[in-house]
Protein backbone atom coordinates (compact mmCIF):
# COMPACT_ATOMS: atom_id res chain seq x y z
CA UNK A 1 0.00 0.00 0.00
CA UNK A 2 1.19 3.34 -0.74
CA UNK A 3 1.01 5.69 1.78
CA UNK A 4 0.32 9.51 1.32
CA UNK A 5 1.58 12.51 3.62
CA UNK A 6 0.58 16.08 2.58
CA UNK A 7 1.37 19.30 4.69
CA UNK A 8 -0.17 22.70 3.57
CA UNK A 9 -1.81 25.59 4.91
CA UNK A 10 1.02 26.72 6.92
CA UNK A 11 1.19 30.04 9.20
CA UNK A 12 4.87 30.40 10.41
CA UNK A 13 6.81 33.52 12.18
CA UNK A 14 8.10 35.50 14.90
CA UNK A 15 6.32 38.14 16.20
CA UNK A 16 5.32 40.25 13.37
CA UNK A 17 8.14 38.22 10.92
CA UNK A 18 6.32 35.66 8.22
CA UNK A 19 8.39 32.79 8.23
CA UNK A 20 5.83 29.99 6.37
CA UNK A 21 2.29 31.13 5.30
CA UNK A 22 1.95 29.08 1.61
CA UNK A 23 3.00 25.90 2.27
CA UNK A 24 2.43 22.85 0.11
CA UNK A 25 4.61 19.71 0.27
CA UNK A 26 3.68 15.77 -1.09
CA UNK A 27 5.62 12.76 -0.03
CA UNK A 28 4.45 9.34 -0.38
CA UNK A 29 6.11 6.22 0.29
CA UNK A 30 8.53 4.97 -2.31
CA UNK A 31 9.30 8.24 -3.27
CA UNK A 32 11.76 11.09 -2.44
CA UNK A 33 11.42 14.58 -1.49
CA UNK A 34 13.98 17.40 -1.89
CA UNK A 35 13.72 20.35 -0.33
CA UNK A 36 16.09 23.28 -1.09
CA UNK A 37 16.12 26.71 0.23
CA UNK A 38 18.77 29.63 1.04
CA UNK A 39 19.61 29.64 4.90
CA UNK A 40 17.31 31.44 6.96
CA UNK A 41 13.78 30.47 4.86
CA UNK A 42 12.51 28.08 7.66
CA UNK A 43 13.48 24.94 6.11
CA UNK A 44 14.33 23.27 9.42
CA UNK A 45 11.30 24.95 10.80
CA UNK A 46 8.94 23.34 8.81
CA UNK A 47 10.71 19.85 8.97
CA UNK A 48 9.44 20.80 12.86
CA UNK A 49 6.64 21.54 12.34
CA UNK A 50 5.90 17.79 9.80
CA UNK A 51 7.27 16.29 12.69
CA UNK A 52 5.34 18.28 15.62
CA UNK A 53 7.79 19.46 17.71
CA UNK A 54 7.40 23.19 16.55
CA UNK A 55 3.95 24.40 16.73
CA UNK A 56 2.89 26.95 14.10
CA UNK A 57 -0.23 29.67 14.05
CA UNK A 58 -1.64 27.11 11.27
CA UNK A 59 -0.74 23.48 9.57
CA UNK A 60 -2.61 21.25 8.22
CA UNK A 61 -0.77 17.87 8.31
CA UNK A 62 -3.10 14.68 6.96
CA UNK A 63 -1.80 10.95 6.25
CA UNK A 64 -4.06 9.25 3.47
CA UNK A 65 -6.39 11.73 3.68
CA UNK A 66 -7.00 11.32 7.33
CA UNK A 67 -5.70 14.88 9.73
CA UNK A 68 -2.80 14.43 11.84
CA UNK A 69 -2.16 16.31 14.68
CA UNK A 70 1.37 15.39 16.18
CA UNK A 71 2.63 12.99 13.98
CA UNK A 72 5.98 11.54 15.83
CA UNK A 73 2.98 10.46 18.65
CA UNK A 74 1.79 8.14 15.98
CA UNK A 75 3.20 4.69 15.93
CA UNK A 76 5.64 3.74 12.95
CA UNK A 77 4.60 7.14 11.01
CA UNK A 78 7.90 9.14 11.14
CA UNK A 79 11.27 9.87 12.46
CA UNK A 80 13.14 12.72 12.36
CA UNK A 81 16.94 13.33 11.68
CA UNK A 82 17.57 16.62 13.35
CA UNK A 83 21.27 18.72 12.18
CA UNK A 84 22.34 18.52 15.54
CA UNK A 85 23.61 15.43 17.22
CA UNK A 86 20.51 13.47 18.84
CA UNK A 87 21.73 10.80 20.56
CA UNK A 88 22.91 10.68 24.42
CA UNK A 89 26.90 10.64 24.93
CA UNK A 90 27.43 7.79 26.93
CA UNK A 91 25.27 5.31 25.05
CA UNK A 92 27.21 2.63 23.28
CA UNK A 93 26.92 1.68 19.73
CA UNK A 94 25.98 -1.36 21.15
CA UNK A 95 22.74 -0.29 23.46
CA UNK A 96 21.95 2.56 19.89
CA UNK A 97 21.78 0.04 17.79
CA UNK A 98 19.77 -2.74 20.43
CA UNK A 99 17.18 0.27 21.00
CA UNK A 100 16.50 1.04 17.32
CA UNK A 101 16.36 -2.74 16.70
CA UNK A 102 18.98 -3.00 14.44
CA UNK A 103 21.76 -5.40 13.46
CA UNK A 104 24.99 -4.16 13.42
CA UNK A 105 26.51 -6.57 11.79
CA UNK A 106 25.36 -5.57 8.71
CA UNK A 107 26.60 -1.67 9.45
CA UNK A 108 30.25 -2.84 10.11
CA UNK A 109 30.24 -4.64 7.00
CA UNK A 110 29.50 -1.33 4.78
CA UNK A 111 31.78 0.60 7.42
CA UNK A 112 34.64 -1.45 8.25
CA UNK A 113 36.32 1.43 10.67
CA UNK A 114 33.52 0.04 13.77
CA UNK A 115 34.09 -3.48 13.83
CA UNK A 116 36.41 -2.40 16.97
CA UNK A 117 33.67 0.09 17.98
CA UNK A 118 30.56 -2.08 19.18
CA UNK A 119 31.19 -1.81 23.03
CA UNK A 120 32.60 2.12 22.34
CA UNK A 121 30.13 5.27 23.99
CA UNK A 122 29.41 7.18 20.54
CA UNK A 123 30.80 10.55 22.47
CA UNK A 124 34.59 8.38 21.70
CA UNK A 125 33.70 8.73 17.93
CA UNK A 126 34.87 11.88 15.70
CA UNK A 127 32.29 14.18 14.54
CA UNK A 128 32.14 12.33 11.25
CA UNK A 129 31.58 9.03 12.61
CA UNK A 130 29.06 9.58 14.96
CA UNK A 131 27.01 11.93 12.42
CA UNK A 132 27.18 8.61 10.11
CA UNK A 133 25.67 6.39 12.77
CA UNK A 134 23.03 9.05 13.63
CA UNK A 135 22.22 9.43 9.43
CA UNK A 136 22.40 5.44 9.63
CA UNK A 137 19.79 4.57 12.47
CA UNK A 138 17.41 6.84 11.08
CA UNK A 139 17.22 5.79 7.31
CA UNK A 140 16.78 1.94 8.34
CA UNK A 141 14.67 2.63 11.15
CA UNK A 142 11.07 1.04 11.41
CA UNK A 143 8.80 4.12 10.10
CA UNK A 144 6.92 5.11 7.13
CA UNK A 145 8.33 8.62 6.66
CA UNK A 146 11.87 9.86 7.08
CA UNK A 147 13.13 13.18 7.58
CA UNK A 148 16.20 14.40 6.75
CA UNK A 149 17.75 17.73 7.85
CA UNK A 150 21.72 17.99 6.40
CA UNK A 151 22.24 14.05 6.64
CA UNK A 152 25.54 15.02 4.20
CA UNK A 153 26.93 17.54 6.35
CA UNK A 154 30.73 16.13 7.81
CA UNK A 155 30.73 13.08 5.68
CA UNK A 156 33.06 12.49 3.15
CA UNK A 157 32.28 12.31 -0.65
CA UNK A 158 32.31 8.41 -0.40
CA UNK A 159 30.55 7.97 2.54
CA UNK A 160 27.88 10.47 0.77
CA UNK A 161 27.34 8.17 -1.65
CA UNK A 162 27.13 5.41 0.06
CA UNK A 163 24.37 6.70 2.21
CA UNK A 164 22.41 8.03 -1.19
CA UNK A 165 22.44 4.21 -1.77
CA UNK A 166 20.96 3.33 1.67
CA UNK A 167 18.32 6.02 0.91
CA UNK A 168 17.49 4.50 -2.63
CA UNK A 169 17.41 0.92 -0.55
CA UNK A 170 15.12 2.44 2.08
CA UNK A 171 12.19 4.08 -0.17
CA UNK A 172 10.85 0.99 -1.11
CA UNK A 173 8.91 1.02 2.10
CA UNK A 174 9.26 4.41 3.08
CA UNK A 175 8.91 8.12 1.83
CA UNK A 176 11.84 10.46 2.33
CA UNK A 177 11.99 13.93 2.84
CA UNK A 178 15.32 15.47 2.84
CA UNK A 179 16.75 18.83 3.06
CA UNK A 180 20.76 19.52 2.75
CA UNK A 181 22.89 22.51 1.51
CA UNK A 182 24.41 20.39 -0.68
CA UNK A 183 21.87 20.26 -2.68
CA UNK A 184 23.28 18.37 -6.09
CA UNK A 185 23.00 15.00 -4.05
CA UNK A 186 19.44 15.97 -3.40
CA UNK A 187 18.96 16.44 -6.84
CA UNK A 188 20.74 13.31 -7.86
CA UNK A 189 18.33 11.21 -5.85
CA UNK A 190 14.83 12.99 -5.63
CA UNK A 191 11.86 12.26 -7.67
CA UNK A 192 10.63 15.92 -6.84
CA UNK A 193 11.83 19.04 -5.81
CA UNK A 194 10.92 21.52 -4.02
CA UNK A 195 12.45 25.22 -3.47
CA UNK A 196 11.77 27.32 -0.11
CA UNK A 197 11.38 30.83 -1.14
CA UNK A 198 9.78 33.83 -0.11
CA UNK A 199 7.96 31.99 2.29
CA UNK A 200 6.07 29.67 -0.01
CA UNK A 201 7.50 26.25 -1.84
CA UNK A 202 7.70 26.18 -5.37
CA UNK A 203 7.21 22.73 -7.32
CA UNK A 204 10.51 22.54 -9.27
CA UNK A 205 10.37 21.30 -13.15
CA UNK A 206 14.17 22.04 -14.11
CA UNK A 207 17.04 23.91 -13.02
CA UNK A 208 16.52 27.19 -14.69
CA UNK A 209 13.76 27.31 -12.15
CA UNK A 210 16.22 27.23 -9.63
CA UNK A 211 17.96 29.92 -10.86
CA UNK A 212 14.86 32.08 -11.59
CA UNK A 213 13.84 32.08 -8.33
CA UNK A 214 17.52 33.14 -6.60
CA UNK A 215 18.64 29.90 -5.11
CA UNK A 216 21.75 29.90 -7.55
CA UNK A 217 23.36 31.22 -10.20
CA UNK A 218 22.21 30.66 -13.85
CA UNK A 219 25.02 29.04 -15.79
Amino acid sequence: MIHKLEIDSVLFGFGSRKLLSDVYLKCETGKIIGLIGRNGTGKTSLFNIIYGTLTPNHKSIRLNEQSIRIPYKESGLIKYLPQYNFIPKQLTLKRIFSDFNLDFSLFEKLFIDFKTKYNSPINELSGGQRRLVEVYIIIKSTSKFILLDEPFSHLTPLLIETIKELIEEEKKNKGFLITDHLYNHIVDINNDLYLLADRKTHLIKNMKEIAFLGYIKEE
